[in-house]
């Protein structure tokens, strides 16, 4: 293969910073409408399969297994297991718009070990209906001919809600070894990092709630055995009389 004229491709954006570049992807759900319930589409142009989870598909339709068409003799996989299909589901979803709403008619095949939350229409059904997925000049999709009316992908949300924050800093304290180390602090060990913020103003954590000084010596002791766990991590530090 000959190469000629070789350019160098322009950034649309900024460059995440050298080893980052795994944490600047988006996926490309959309929210769509079906059985006259909202649900969640994944448009995966990389999936050979268009399916869902029998799981996913048992939230949205209650009846599914009435009209399940058989399926035999093919195999299915994705990047880490077997797939066990169950019947292939025909269903008309629709995509919402302000300019005009667009139905799809899509056959998923339904399976049984997918944990997915969401549909996930592959490959064939996006070449079909000609489902184009564009980067340039903001993340949108477009259906068919009409190239004017964008679809648009729902902003991720990364806030955390009090119980999944309890949950995570159980799992850090239960993993500790991972994020710690005698010689690295507490959230600074390479390829480990974590932001950690101790909050000691209101609305105060759930930790900080507790009485400062518990009555019961064991409580107590458990206490100053946390106390001197934080400083071994360096996640807490003793000051002298001269600090």
């Amino acid at each position: 293969m000959d190469l000629i004229h070789v350019q160098d491709a322009k950034m649309q954006k900024a460059k995440p910073s050298r080893g980052k570049g795994y944490t600047a992807g988006a996926s490309c759900i959309t929210n769509i409408v079906i059985n006259n319930r909202e649900a969640k589409l994944h448009l995966d142009s990389g999936a050979f399969c268009t399916c869902v989870g029998k799981d996913y598909l048992d939230s949205i339709y209650n009846n599914w297994k009435e009209s399940l068409m058989p399926i035999e003799g093919i195999k299915f996989s994705s990047s880490s297991q077997d797939m066990h299909p169950l019947g292939i589901f025909e269903a008309e979803m629709i995509f919402p718009h302000p300019a005009g709403s667009i139905r799809l008619k899509v056959e998923f095949v339904v399976m049984n070990n997918c944990n997915s939350q969401h549909f996930i229409i592959g490959n064939y059904y996006l070449n079909i209906y000609g489902i184009n997925i564009n980067n340039h000049k903001g993340r949108y999709f477009t259906i068919g001919e009409n190239k004017r009316q964008r679809f648009s992908f729902p902003p991720e949300k990364r806030e955390i809600t009090v119980i999944r924050q309890e949950e995570l800093i159980e799992i850090l304290f239960q993993y500790k070894e991972a994020f710690a180390s005698d010689n690295e602090p507490l959230g600074a060990i390479k390829s480990h990092e974590v932001d950690i913020m101790l909050n000691v103003e209101r609305p105060y954590p759930p930790l900080l709630r507790r009485t400062a000084y518990p009555a019961s010596p064991r409580a107590r002791e458990a206490l100053k055995s946390h106390i001197d766990e934080l400083v071994k991590l360096r996640g807490l530090r003793k000051f002298g009389k001269n600090e």
